[in-house]
């Protein structure tokens, strides 16, 4: 309870703070260049004034957050990442040099790859046919609500619940983890799934799949509905079968959206880590980049200089598909 009323104490001021920047701000900026003066040409350039002020009363404390938490965190990392393990003394590109001679960042690399081939493209995919058919009957709304639900939950309740999934218990023992228990009442025998090398990757990038799959079901299924009914009663007058409708008239009219939300997946995957903590820790070949950057930067004592050399490969890996989603995003919007 105390908890809460923290909670609800910290959201009261913050709305109130932000209600008195915008009210008082503007106020003051009124008094300064007051739009009612004995001269009416004072009174026009104090409006011109005013308006051109106004705006940045409003985008001041967006851009002072984003020059906080992004642009100094950015320049910082890159300052960082050419420094040795407290941060104080300069290495020059040793950090560099070390990353791409360690066998761990490699493997977290090679993780990484395998994340980005399989969980956009599978997800866009699933989403994708889960629209087309959702809307096509009549209990489709409800069908939609159940497999969006898990974007309510974090990554790391969302770990928790597949925990339960690939438990393992020794072999005599009830299984309780559902996939073990189907295994063994196929005649199977019970297996450590999270802990099987290479395989075990993909387990992990099923969780990401089941939350990812709703978000991509949702945009895709407006962007179906937005395809004009005249193209699809002209393909189907010309002859053409649901499949060819699907692929040859649907798809290539929401090329944009599929897209968009591929790259938004795809930067969601290359920022992986609460899944691959919660579920190994990175352990049994299971690391990945945000993962390994947390080992450096926090544990084992801490080296800033290879933690921030990782973060700084993150963010390069991460600016080119951003940028190509925010300008697919724009033609996108200008196209309607």
């Amino acid at each position: 309870m105390e908890q809460i009323l923290k909670a609800l104490l910290a959201v009261v001021i913050g709305v109130a703070a932000a209600v008195l920047y915008f009210y008082g701000s503007n106020k003051i900026l009124d008094l300064i260049f007051p739009s009612q003066t004995k001269d009416p040409a004072d009174g026009a350039r104090n409006l011109r004034i005013s308006g051109m002020i106004r705006p940045w009363l409003f985008l001041g404390p967006a851009l002072l957050s984003l020059g906080i938490y992004l642009v100094y965190p950015v320049v910082a990392s890159a300052w960082i990442s050419f420094r040795g393990p407290t941060g104080d003394n300069f290495v020059g590109l040793a950090n560099y040099r070390w990353m791409f001679g360690d066998s761990e960042f490699r493997q977290s690399m090679f993780n990484n790859m395998l994340w980005l081939i399989f969980v956009p493209a599978l997800s866009t995919f699933f989403g994708l046919i889960i629209a087309w058919l959702t809307d096509r009957i009549w209990w489709g709304s409800f069908a939609k609500m159940m497999i969006f639900m898990p974007m309510a939950i974090s990554f790391v309740g969302a770990s928790v619940i597949w925990k339960f999934v690939y438990d393992y218990r020794g072999e005599g023992s009830d299984q309780i983890g559902i996939l073990n228990a189907i295994v063994v009442a196929m005649g199977g025998e019970p297996h450590v799934w999270i802990a099987m090398p290479f395989w075990n990757n993909f387990f992990l990038m099923v969780i990401l799949l089941w939350i990812q799959t709703g978000f991509a079901m949702v945009l895709l299924s407006a962007a179906l509905r937005g395809i004009p009914e005249e193209t699809i009663e002209a393909a189907v007058i010309d002859g053409a079968n649901g499949v060819q409708i699907f692929f040859k008239i649907m798809i290539p009219q929401i090329y944009n959206t599929i897209a968009v939300v591929w790259t938004t997946i795809t930067i969601i995957v290359l920022k992986i880590f609460d899944i691959v903590l919660a579920m190994t820790n990175g352990q049994w070949d299971t690391q990945v980049l945000a993962n390994l950057m947390f080992d450096w930067m926090f544990r084992g004592g801490g080296d800033f200089g290879r933690g921030a050399t990782i973060a700084i490969v993150i963010m390069v890996l991460v600016i080119p598909i951003m940028i190509w989603n925010i300008r697919n995003a724009r033609k996108e919007m200008e196209g309607r």
